[in-house]
């Protein structure tokens, strides 16, 4: 048995490189960096990789010369020359990724007479539609919010955390269904919708802090009803979406109430402050017909004066790019079926971002050389998205060794696809599929995809 063996290593330049394929045998050397898939083993289905579409990523965009807006639209929606996403995300009015604070509604109408969309018209909308079309059907849509508008929240501003206000619970429910309304009028379908993004953070950008129970009584109450009425009960909906930290808490408080837990589709999840994915298990399997998804994750960028030898951090950084190979591993290894990442375009400042919260994309865009900087997150995620189909399904994947990771799945068509990470010294390490081995010399720092039945 063969596999073909595509590699992105720093130091010698290749990226998703096709190498010798390995030979795979009935006898083999067992080494104690060892990696074993057994594919009669299966978990959960992939439904896909994407990014968000943020207003910063679509006002950059329209930045761009045409030439590279259609390089770019292919380096994500073509999975033959890009990454093949499926899956996007947006803001339901602005976040810290949009040029300010807007809303679609005048300051204080409750009633939602005065909503319109006509500030996404402009960026937003068009390059969605860009996307689509290179895909060749719909993006599957999140939407989600980063906060009410002013008038309903505590505080009187969109940013700086502050809560609903009970009088406006209603109002606020009827305006995601006026959003969905809306963008599909538009040509934009939506596929579901997250409560609040990130409803523990008090930002000094858009935010709206809810605790477990206000989640829980707002979908209950509120939204969930105010989406069947509409005729969007075919529309998920998303709890959390924030941090794997207190995902367990916080997802329980709303799923062990039967009248909360029948309008939800699944748990989001986001990669800052921890890396604990086994929480990710444990939400599956308290209630294991609940569906995770990772929705948000990034590299803040800090001072490029900092240490290099950190390896992440600063722009480029080939610690980044581990970073999204290790995370989405990670997930994928805890039931989750799908991973969007943050921002899918930025300028080569990390922005524009109204409270200059500036980050990493995979690609971002040079102002004053005019051309697209791919990162490493890029190649990294496209050794998962380019190989992985939607629908395949994740198998058993066993590893034994220091800074080595690794996940495996099987498309529909019965290709076996299994990713290695190693961010370690591993000098040789024994890979075994369904009882063939071979033993493999893996670079260090590299990462490598190996793909069966080719």
């Amino acid at each position: 048995m063969k596999a073909k063996h595509y590699r992105t290593l720093e130091r010698t330049g290749e990226r998703w490189a096709e190498k010798t394929p390995v030979r795979f045998k009935s006898h083999y050397k067992v080494q104690p960096s060892l990696i074993a898939v057994n594919s009669r083993e299966t978990f959960q289905t992939h439904i896909g990789f994407g990014g968000a579409f943020t207003e910063a990523a679509a006002y950059t965009y329209h930045e761009m010369p045409k030439a590279l807006q259609e390089e770019f639209i292919k380096a994500y929606f073509d999975k033959q020359q890009g990454l093949g996403y499926e899956l996007g995300r947006i803001a339901i009015h602005s976040c810290d990724f949009a040029l300010g604070n807007y809303t679609y509604i005048e300051e204080g109408d409750s009633e939602l007479n005065s909503f319109d969309l006509s500030h996404e018209e402009q960026w937003l909308i068009p390059m969605i539609k860009h996307a689509a079309k290179q895909l060749g059907k719909a993006i599957t849509m999140l939407a989600s919010p980063w906060s009410p508008p002013a008038f309903m929240k505590t505080n009187g501003e969109m940013n700086y955390g502050g809560k609903l206000l009970a009088e406006y619970q209603q109002s606020w429910a009827n305006y995601y269904a006026k959003f969905i309304e809306q963008m599909e009028e538009h040509g934009v379908p939506i596929w579901g919708i997250s409560i609040q993004n990130e409803p523990e953070a008090d930002q000094i950008w858009d935010s709206c802090f809810y605790s477990a129970e206000e989640e829980r009584d707002f979908i209950k109450h509120y939204l969930g009803p105010t989406m069947h009425a509409a005729g969007y009960q075919d529309k998920a909906i998303i709890i959390w979406d924030h941090n794997r930290d207190v995902i367990v808490e916080r997802a329980a408080t709303v799923l062990s109430d039967p009248e909360a837990a029948k309008y939800v589709w699944g748990v989001g999840n986001h990669w800052y402050v921890s890396e604990d994915f086994e929480s990710l298990s444990m939400v599956h399997h308290l209630y294991p017909d609940t569906h995770l998804i990772f929705t948000e994750g990034c590299v803040e960028l800090t001072d490029s004066s900092v240490d290099k030898d950190d390896k992440s951090g600063y722009l480029g950084a080939w610690g980044n790019g581990e970073r999204y190979g290790r995370n989405i591993i990670g997930d994928f290894n805890n039931y989750s079926e799908g991973w969007i990442d943050w921002n899918l375009l930025l300028n080569e400042q990390g922005g524009p971002n109204h409270v200059e919260n500036y980050c990493e994309a995979p690609i971002m865009y040079n102002r004053q050389t005019k051309c697209l900087i791919y990162n490493n997150s890029y190649y990294y995620i496209g050794h998962f998205s380019r190989y992985i189909d939607i629908g395949a399904k994740r198998i058993k994947t066993q590893v034994s060794g220091e800074n080595l990771h690794a996940v495996s799945f099987i498309n529909n068509d019965g290709k076996r696809v299994v990713v290695v990470q190693n961010e370690g010294h591993v000098a040789k390490v024994t890979l075994v599929v369904d009882g063939l081995g071979a033993e493999l010399s893996l670079a260090n720092n590299s990462i490598n995809t190996f793909v069966f039945g080719e």
